[in-house]
């Protein structure tokens, strides 16, 4: 029996061995078949580490050596990238930008590290206000048809006017680079310069021109001009209020104080008036024109006007 024993234990003696022996083996083909590579990780405090692995992902490597990233932290390259051997992981804070700048400009000339920090200076904005001159319009004031012969009085100076403009500036290196208009609030309202247009009286010419019909009275009116087109009347069928056809040289558009038909002496020129026009009210009139081009030459005039008996 002891024989027995004996030639049993020495038989589990070579199993147990056996079974190590494969074990050993086992580990050493895994040890062959994976990669290890060492990657440096370099923590927010700026303690550095080499770690060897055989992952590849960020997330993995910092998970196989339990570091834990703290909610105000990002790693360099990100949790997602993929690293390989040699390279390194940096933990650091969020609002950290790391900027990477070229040693070499495009035309290969080495360029100094100042010249290249001044491309990445950063971009400041301020609230800038400043009064500006809002200019003054002359307007001529016609009381004559005449071409020659006439003389220029000025009836009212002109005054500029000033208006308080906000701008959001934006400079980089203290230099402007972008100036944008925010609001404008107008402090004081400009004055037109006003001129009259009126014929040199002569001993020859002592007496007014006449013109067919008596009139009467006479006032000082603004008159614009304006076409058939849509931009001028909001329709482009050519037909008046008062239902007659548009003709240059004879329709005018009047404010309701002047009866449908009624003719009136403007600059020596008699006219009817046969429309009306929301913007046509007070002493002002429109003179119809057969194209937008001449009713924008005609600009703005101030003439007399009075009514043909």
């Amino acid at each position: 029996m002891k024989k027995e024993e004996k030639a049993s234990i020495s038989i589990m003696k070579i199993i147990c061995i056996s079974i190590i022996l494969i074990l050993i083996s086992g580990i050493g083909v895994m040890a062959v078949n994976t990669q290890l590579s060492d990657v440096k990780i370099v923590l927010q405090n700026g303690y550095e580490m080499t770690a060897l692995t055989s992952k590849t992902k960020v997330s993995d490597i910092l998970e196989e050596n339990n570091i834990i990233l703290e909610d105000n932290q990002k790693t360099i390259p990100d949790l997602d990238s993929e690293i390989a051997a040699g390279e390194t992981i940096k933990i650091t804070d969020k609002s950290y930008n790391e900027v990477q700048i070229a040693k070499i400009s495009e035309d290969g000339v080495e360029t100094s590290l100042d010249q290249l920090l001044e491309n990445y200076a950063p971009v400041t904005e301020k609230i800038v206000v400043e009064q500006v001159t809002i200019p003054y319009e002359t307007v001529t004031k016609n009381t004559t048809n005449a071409t020659t012969g006439t003389t220029n009085k000025v009836l009212q100076q002109g005054k500029d006017g000033l208006k308080e403009v906000t701008y959001k500036v934006k400079y980089q290196n203290e230099v402007e680079i972008e100036k944008t208009v925010i609001s404008e609030v107008v402090i004081t309202e400009p004055v037109d310069r006003i001129v009259q247009v009126q014929k040199v009286q002569t001993s020859r010419s002592s007496t007014l021109p006449r013109t067919s019909g008596s009139t009467t009275g006479g006032t000082t009116y603004k008159i614009t001009a304006y076409c058939p087109c849509s931009k001028c009347c909001g329709k482009a069928t050519g037909r008046t209020a008062s239902g007659t056809k548009a003709t240059a040289g004879r329709t005018v558009a009047a404010s309701s104080k002047f009866a449908f038909g009624t003719k009136l002496n403007i600059g020596g020129h008699i006219y009817t008036v046969e429309d009306r026009g929301g913007a046509v009210n007070g002493n002002k009139i429109d003179i119809f024109v057969n194209s937008h081009a001449e009713a924008l030459q005609w600009g703005v005039r101030y003439m007399n006007v009075s009514v043909v008996n």
